[in-house]
């Protein structure tokens, strides 16, 4: 797996096969996957998304933005993005956004509580930080070698 600034075609690739618990996620923050989308073109828009390639084919989009003293993340996958693997390169390439937003606390958001979802933001080097609006808050501390 590697990652790339995303275009607009990887956008699109990704949502024609979005995963049904990406969906499921969208719905249960009281969105849809047009609101997603829309979401995640505006970072791309600005610069600040990434495709996640497997086999020249982007699997997911991660787009962050900085929010106050975090930088908020917004993702999208398909199926094939969700295995061992790709919690690997995840843990690399959330420290390398992590970078480029200024060594800022990384925050991401869960609606679904489920404990495979916990259990992958744990690995990748997330900490739980309780709820806020109805999702999980997972906080990744900044790198502390900046």
């Amino acid at each position: 797996m590697r990652a790339r600034a995303a275009t607009v075609g990887d956008l699109e690739d990704v949502f024609r096969g979005l995963s049904k618990r990406m969906s499921e996620e969208y719905l249960a923050a009281g969105k849809d996957s047009k609101a997603a989308y829309d979401n995640l073109m505006m970072n791309l828009k600005e610069g600040r998304a990434h495709a996640l390639v497997q086999d020249d084919k982007a699997v997911a989009i991660i787009a962050w933005h900085e929010h106050g003293d975090a930088a908020d993340t917004l993702f999208a996958a398909q199926e094939d993005f969700f295995s061992a693997a790709t919690v690997r390169f995840c843990k690399r390439h959330i420290r390398h956004i992590q970078a480029l937003a200024g060594n800022l606390p990384v925050h991401s958001r869960s609606w679904l509580h489920r404990p495979d979802v916990a259990r992958w933001f744990q690995v990748i080097g997330y900490v739980e930080r309780g709820q806020e609006n109805g999702a999980t808050l997972f906080e990744l501390p900044p790198s502390p070698t900046g």
